[in-house]
């Protein structure tokens, strides 16, 4: 088995469960869920995916904007670190619904934080 967080997590169908339940969670927030009124929702978790999958360390499929021009029509409509601390939060309750280890939680997290300044336009 590879030393890869991807495969730790369970590869490809962990991080496709793992998204699937994440942007249930993401537009069930009325806090942050009007960011995406706007969104191919199919296309979105298609990129995340696939985002995910590079981040983790899997195969390298992500062909997307970088992170600050991805994020920076958001960023005009007002996204803060409050939005940013939800969407964080949905991500580790995810994975802990999931099951995945707290150590693993902690890698995948760690991960999420290193794209702040990116998404927030900082």
């Amino acid at each position: 088995m590879s030393d890869a967080l991807f495969d730790k997590l369970g590869g490809e169908a962990a991080v496709n469960a793992a998204v699937d339940i994440f942007y249930r969670k993401v537009l069930s927030d009325s806090s942050i869920s009007h960011f995406f009124d706007d969104t191919d929702m199919e296309a979105q978790i298609g990129k995340q995916k696939s985002f995910l999958t590079m981040a983790f360390g899997g195969p390298n499929n992500y062909s997307g904007k970088d992170m600050r021009a991805a994020h920076a029509p958001l960023v005009e409509k007002g996204l803060n670190e409050s939005h940013f601390n939800a969407v964080a939060t949905h991500l580790s309750d995810t994975l802990k619904e999931l099951n995945v280890p707290q150590n693993l939680i902690d890698e995948v997290m760690a991960i999420a934080g290193s794209t702040h300044d990116d998404v927030l336009g900082l």
